[in-house]
């Protein structure tokens, strides 16, 4: 996924609904929340395996790769409102997540 064409075309979809005043990291993080809870609502009161089943159910599937979808595109968005490289900032942290947690 090329995260700097999707901001750029994020910014566009905006732009072209005049959104851009309603877009601050804030109101994105908070928006992000409400999509992750979407999200989490998919496996409320699902055991392990039913939740991992998911998969093999196409509508169940494809609802929840919109629910993804929606939590990725407000970080995408907020990292961009942020001047956050998400790049740099998730190679930082899988460094720091090694020294913190070492290989067994």
């Amino acid at each position: 996924m090329d995260i700097e064409n999707l901001q750029k075309r994020l910014r566009q979809f905006s732009a072209e609904r005049n959104w851009q005043p309603y877009q601050t990291p804030k109101n994105l993080a908070m928006a992000m929340v409400v999509e992750a809870a979407e999200l989490v609502e998919i496996f409320q009161w699902l055991t392990p395996e039913q939740s991992q089943a998911i998969q093999d159910d196409p509508q169940r599937h494809q609802h929840l790769g919109e629910e993804i979808a929606d939590v990725l595109i407000y970080l995408v968005q907020i990292a961009d409102h942020s001047s956050v490289n998400l790049e740099a900032a998730v190679e930082r942290k899988l460094a720091l997540n090694a020294l913190k947690h070492p290989a067994l």
